[in-house]
């Protein structure tokens, strides 16, 4: 007696792409199951990725850096008015940021599209950071007080993890896409978010010297509570809104920020990289003094210095200027400019006797970018781990 034919497998039920961006919007879950079932599939790093795709992957990196950008500059100005709060507004926005960097690095992780082995393992080594930072940080405040300052160590931990996973980002974006505009414009964007990143800390003094000088003239905009909070940790006004020293300011913007500013210069290549990533970012911060301002919070003093900084070393890179010497001119040019909105009121006070050590110190750096760019280092970093990158031709599936 012949044996029964097995019943037909049901077919796989394949869940059909919204029609456009709109449709899908308008019916999250279902778009959500779409990516799912279309994208959540294991695969090795430097995975087949079309040029849509990367847009749109690295469209949501930039997405949520800036809602951590915006998070972090209300934290600033919330925190010289209020007391601080775990579960402050801005915390959570910022969080939200931090949720999206989560969810793109378990994409990456574990499909491999847009991102090769180095660029993956910087993303999680950013975020791995960041995340122990958090509860570090929790316990620092519990433990301290209220900590308001910009310079501590659990601070610092938060921004180097987000340094170090913005360089992944950087690094898959640049190594993946197709060289033009759009790279050009999303890589400028990447970069001005490491900028924000490194000189954010520099934001506590542009705050605290407005603060001190209206606390001292009688129309303070801290509330008491926070005033009384301080004063029973034994902090004067001086030491809680100012609490290092003023050479740490200059010190900072030239080491951190125009350093920055010079290695986004080699690796963009555009001829005017510094001075658009510095304009853009003073650009933002006075948006954001406007905003904040509005809002009721205190105002900040903003670095336009920067933007002389970085005009010169646009120049000094597009003349060739070795960075030995380049380094204590570009120096001297911000000191210089920092003496004049120093004397306007509209700059920390600087101590410019640290010019020259901060000239030597931008020197040697500038010419250790020189040597890594001479020796070919940096192509070498921007080269693909997993060989040359691959660009799909085609939607991926969860059969591919």
């Amino acid at each position: 007696m012949p044996t029964p034919a097995a019943p037909p497998a049901a077919p796989a039920t394949v869940v059909p792409a919204p029609v456009s961006l709109r449709a899908g919007l308008a019916h999250p879950v279902a778009l959500v199951r779409w990516l799912w079932a279309a994208y959540m599939t294991p695969g090795r790093p430097g995975r087949a990725t079309t040029q849509t795709e990367l847009r749109w992957i690295y469209t949501a990196w930039l997405a949520a850096f800036l809602l951590k950008m915006l998070g972090s500059s209300w934290d600033v100005s919330w925190h010289f008015r209020w007391l601080r709060d775990d579960l402050a507004p801005p915390h959570l926005l910022n969080s939200v940021g931090t949720a999206v960097v989560v969810a793109l690095v378990i994409f990456h992780s574990y499909s491999g599209y847009g991102v090769d082995r180095r660029a993956l393992r910087l993303m999680q080594g950013g975020i791995g950071t960041f995340l122990v930072a958090i509860p570090a940080d929790i316990v620092n405040h519990r433990i301290n007080g209220l900590d308001i300052t910009s310079w501590s160590p659990t601070h610092a931990l938060l921004y180097l993890g987000t340094a170090i996973m913005l360089a992944g980002a950087i690094r898959g974006w640049w190594l993946y896409a197709e060289p033009g505009r759009i790279r050009t414009l999303v890589s400028l964007g990447l970069w001005l978010f490491f900028l924000e990143n490194a000189i954010f800390p520099n934001q506590h003094q542009e705050y605290g010297v407005l603060s001190l000088r209206d606390y001292r003239a009688g129309h303070t905009t801290a509330e008491p509570s926070l005033l009384d909070f301080a004063a029973s940790q034994g902090q004067t006004p001086t030491q809680f809104m100012l609490p290092v020293p003023s050479w740490v300011h200059p010190t900072w913007l030239v080491l951190a920020g125009l350093l920055v500013l010079v290695v986004a210069r080699r690796v963009v290549g555009l001829r005017w990289t510094a001075t658009t990533l510095a304009a853009t970012y003073l650009a933002y911060r006075c948006v954001m003094w406007l905003v904040l301002v509005g809002m009721g919070f205190p105002p900040s003093v903003i670095p336009f210095v920067l933007l002389v900084g970085a005009v010169l070393v646009d120049l000094a890179v597009s003349f060739r200027v070795p960075g030995w010497l380049a380094g204590p001119l570009v120096t001297a040019g911000v000191y210089a400019a920092g003496a004049a909105q120093d004397a306007a009121g509209l700059l920390p006070p600087w101590n410019f006797w640290s010019a020259v050590p901060v000239a030597i110190g931008f020197g040697v750096l500038w010419l250790g970018v020189d040597l890594l760019a001479r020796s070919g280092w940096l192509d070498h970093w921007r080269a693909p781990v997993d060989g040359a990158p691959r660009v799909a031709g085609a939607t991926p599936t969860a059969a591919r």
